[in-house]
């Protein structure tokens, strides 16, 4: 403890370089801590991206590729699923709910999604979450849509605006079904899913723009059909969650699914999915905990840079030391202790600093990017980073320790021209 004493008294007779020290290690360790919990948040907020989903089903291809385009909207489907095929499904005894989704238009660049209305009671996200209207109601007649919050944002649009749908996936289309406008009768609240980029209608207005177009073309001489006109019941649709009553009927629905004999199709589960889809990432989490590993070297070093640089000028204390009964390894014990008192306090600082900025870039991170941060505790990962840099601090306060180690008396001492 005296020793402990000691080096602090010394830091404070030096505080001016000491306190530059610790923010550049406590800047380091910020940057190091930042990254792992943006992080790992950031993998939560992603496996959660649909919850209480037991299976996702479409047609058989990579569940990677099914969990992209059904959950993500990204990319397109080998096939369709049939229309009775999924109400056969949907009929199960251990079936719970179903949301369909039929994909294949767009508006704007946004993806426009046919569903049903069990999509705003069944769909959750993150912990448990439903969706939320910022304003407005759900779809109840043919031709009303439902967008999200970024798409209301990018697109400037408010309840009662009038868009039109586009044929196929491009920003740009030249085949638009400009005959049946639709008009926005809700806004979703943020997500930060992949809800908030999808402009929503219901299966039956998908099937009615459709009616007179095949291979993405409107046939000559034929319109759209009208509300009343004829049945909109879906023949196919892209894909459909489902809930079960019990969790354990999960692997043996899946089983049969995938076996289905009507037609090839593919049952998943989606935490397995997600967490696939995320170790393909892998090589990019490890390049930015590299990235802040070489700032906190960086920070170490920069310390071990002062620390010698201040041995120099500091040889007279050290011979003083000496003279009145200070043994060598004390003095090494001393300029470790030193620098196991900048890491701490570097470390210590970095930690507030993490979470003060979490605090301030909570509100913008779930605006512009959709990642909903959390103030949680320090993770063991997190506590076990800060050991490693205070271990690391301790390893190099023994280099200026080994040279205050050696030394001599005589060489304090001596005068120097």
């Amino acid at each position: 403890m005296a020793i402990l004493r000691l080096a602090w008294k010394s830091l404070l007779n030096r505080r001016g370089t000491a306190a530059l020290t610790v923010l550049t290690i406590a800047i380091s360790v910020m940057l190091l801590l930042g990254v792992e919990q943006i992080r790992s948040q950031a993998r939560a907020s992603f496996t959660n991206t649909v919850s209480g989903t037991d299976l996702i089903v479409g047609a058989r291809s990579g569940q990677v590729q099914l969990l992209l385009y059904s959950v993500f909207h990204i990319g397109n489907a080998s096939n369709n699923i049939d229309w009775q095929s999924y109400r056969e499904i949907a009929a199960h005894p251990q079936v719970d709910w179903t949301i369909p989704i039929s994909l294949g238009d767009s508006h704007r660049g946004f993806r426009v999604v046919g569903t049903s209305s069990a999509l705003f009671d069944r769909f959750r996200y993150g912990r448990e979450r439903t969706l939320v209207f910022e304003d407005g109601r759900p779809f109840a007649d043919l031709h009303d849509a439902v967008i999200g919050a970024e798409v209301a944002q990018a697109l400037g649009y408010s309840l009662g605006q009038r868009i039109v749908i586009a044929h196929g996936l491009g920003s740009t289309s030249f085949a638009n079904h400009d005959d049946q406008p639709f008009q926005v009768v809700g806004i979703l609240g943020s997500t930060g899913t992949p809800m908030d980029r999808s402009v929503l209608v219901s299966l039956e207005a998908i099937e009615a723009i459709h009616s007179g177009w095949a291979s993405g073309i409107r046939l000559p001489g034929r319109s759209s059909a009208e509300p009343g006109g004829q049945d909109l019941t879906p023949e196919q649709i892209t894909a459909f969650l489902v809930g079960l009553k019990s969790k354990v009927a999960t692997f043996r629905l899946q089983r049969a699914i995938n076996e289905y004999r009507k037609e090839p199709l593919q049952a998943i589960l989606p935490g397995v999915a997600l967490t696939e889809l995320w170790s393909l990432m892998g090589v990019a989490e490890r390049a930015l905990l590299l990235v802040s590993g070489c700032a906190v070297l960086s920070g170490l070093a920069g310390m071990l840079t002062v620390l010698l640089s201040g041995l120099r000028e500091r040889r007279r204390e050290i011979a003083i030391l000496r003279s009145v009964g200070a043994r060598p390894w004390q003095l090494l014990l001393l300029l470790t202790s030193e620098a196991a008192l900048l890491t701490l306090l570097g470390g210590l600082l970095g930690l507030v600093l993490v979470y003060a900025g979490l605090w301030i870039l909570q509100p913008l991170a779930e605006q512009w990017a959709g990642l909903q941060l959390e103030l949680l505790a320090p993770t063991l990962r997190q506590w076990m980073l800060l050991a490693l840099v205070q271990g690391a601090g301790i390893l190099v306060g023994l280099i200026p320790g080994w040279r205050a180690y050696r030394y001599s008396l005589a060489d304090g001492m001596t005068i120097r021209i």
